[in-house]
C-alpha cells in the first residue's frame, strides 16, 4: 500500500482528528499521573483478561458469562475444556494473556501472527488441522434473509493472494509505526480492517484481530490498555462494530474505497477505552467505571437491599438479558460495589456499606 492509497481510502475529518486528540490527551495524564499500586494494577489487568475473553468470545456467538469464566479459568490447569465455548475462552485467555506480558519482545510479523492463531485454536480438537496456517478454501461472509436465501455479505481474500497481501499490509504497517509520518492509531486502525478484508484464516479472524489490536497500542505507547478492556468496548457497541464494517467492506479495493466510518468507529472505542483509563486514574468512585446497564442493576441496590438475579430481571421489566444481568453483577463484585450472598440458585447480593 502506497501513502496516496492510504490517504484517499480515510478522509481526515475533524470527528477522526478531535478523536485522536483526545485518545493522546488522557494517554498523557495516564502517564504522567498514575498512582494506581503494582498489586491493584495486577488484580486489574487478571480481570481485564477474563473481561475481554468473554467479550472477544461472545461477539463470536460464544454464550459464557465473565463470572463463568472466572471459574473455569481457576480449574483450567486441572482439566480440559469440555465444549466449544470452554475451548475458545482458553484459546483467547491465553493469547490476551501472553500479548499483555510479553508485548516488547513480539513484533508485528506473519510468523508471529500464524502464532497467535495457533494459541487460540490450541484447545480446539477440530480445528488442529488448520491452526496456525492461512485458509486453502474461500470463506465469503454471508447471512440469510428473510426469504431463506444466501445472500453475500463480503467476499474476502481468495486463498491464494492470502499471503503476499498480508506480506504487503505487515510490511506497510511496520514501516510507518516506525518512521512515525502518519498517526500511530491511523496505522493501526487501518492495518486491522485490511487483516479484516483479507480474512486470511478459516476460523478465528476476528478474536484474532481483536488480539492485534491490543499488541499495537501496547506497542504505539498507549499503556492503559492491559488495564480497560477493548473488547469489552466492542461488545458493548457490537451493532455499530458490524455496520462500520459491513460499509467499509463493500468498497474495498474499488476506486470509490473510503474506511472512514471503520476508523471512526474504532478510534471512538478507544476514546471511551481511555476515558475510563483517566477514571482509573481518580480512583475514588469505582462505580465511574460502569457501563450504562451495569449501573441500571446497581442503582436497583437501596441500603441494605438483597437481590437474585430473578428479582432483578422482574424489576427491570425484562428489559435486559439475565446473562447480560449476570456479567454485571459479576463487574458489580470485582469492583467491591457489590457482595455475594450465598452459592448456586440461591446466591444474592447486596451493596457493600
Amino acid at each position: 500500500m502506497n501513502e496516496k492509497r492510504f490517504f484517499n481510502r480515510i478522509k481526515l475529518n475533524q470527528d477522526i482528528l478531535a478523536k485522536i486528540a483526545k485518545i493522546d490527551q488522557l494517554q498523557g495524564l495516564w502517564q504522567g499521573s498514575l498512582r494506581l499500586s503494582p498489586q491493584i494494577l495486577g488484580r486489574l489487568k487478571s480481570w481485564v483478561i477474563i473481561t475481554s475473553t468473554g467479550a472477544s468470545t461472545r461477539i463470536e456467538g460464544a454464550t459464557m458469562t465473565d463470572e463463568e469464566i472466572a471459574r473455569f479459568l481457576r480449574g483450567l490447569s486441572s482439566k480440559r475444556p469440555k465444549n466449544r465455548d470452554e475451548q475458545e475462552v482458553a484459546g483467547y485467555a491465553d493469547l490476551i494473556g501472553r500479548i499483555f506480558d510479553n508485548w516488547k519482545t513480539i513484533k508485528l510479523s506473519e510468523n508471529w501472527i500464524l502464532q497467535f492463531h495457533g494459541i487460540l485454536l490450541s484447545f480446539s480438537g477440530k480445528d488442529q488441522a488448520h491452526k496456525g496456517k492461512y485458509k486453502n478454501s474461500p470463506n465469503k461472509v454471508v447471512m440469510t434473509n428473510k426469504q431463506g436465501q444466501q445472500v453475500v455479505l463480503f467476499d474476502p481474500t481468495p486463498p491464494y493472494l492470502v499471503r503476499p497481501e498480508m506480506q504487503a499490509a505487515i510490511d506497510w504497517t511496520n514501516e510507518q509505526l516506525a518512521n512515525r509520518e502518519i498517526h500511530p492509531l491511523l496505522v493501526i486502525a487501518n492495518f486491522i480492517f485490511e487483516f479484516l478484508a483479507i480474512h486470511p484464516f478459516s476460523d478465528g479472524n476476528g478474536r484474532i484481530s481483536r488480539a492485534l489490536t491490543n499488541l499495537l497500542l501496547l506497542q504505539a505507547g498507549y499503556e492503559y490498555v492491559p488495564y480497560v478492556s477493548l473488547d469489552e468496548i466492542i461488545e458493548q457497541t457490537k451493532a455499530d462494530y458490524y455496520l462500520a464494517l459491513r460499509a467499509t467492506q463493500k468498497q474495498h479495493k474499488t476506486d470509490q474505497e473510503d474506511i472512514t466510518p471503520w476508523v471512526s468507529y474504532l478510534l471512538g472505542a478507544m476514546v471511551k477505552q481511555a476515558e475510563r483509563a483517566r477514571q482509573l486514574m481518580e480512583n475514588d468512585k469505582p462505580e465511574k467505571l460502569l457501563s450504562e446497564k451495569q449501573v441500571a442493576v446497581f442503582r436497583l441496590f437501596d441500603g441494605e437491599k438483597e437481590l437474585g438475579v430473578a428479582e432483578i430481571v422482574e424489576l427491570l421489566n425484562g428489559a435486559m438479558a439475565r446473562d447480560t444481568i449476570k456479567q454485571a453483577l459479576s463487574r458489580l463484585v470485582k469492583l467491591r460495589l457489590l457482595e455475594r450472598i450465598g452459592q448456586a440458585r440461591s446466591t444474592r447480593y447486596k451493596k457493600v456499606l
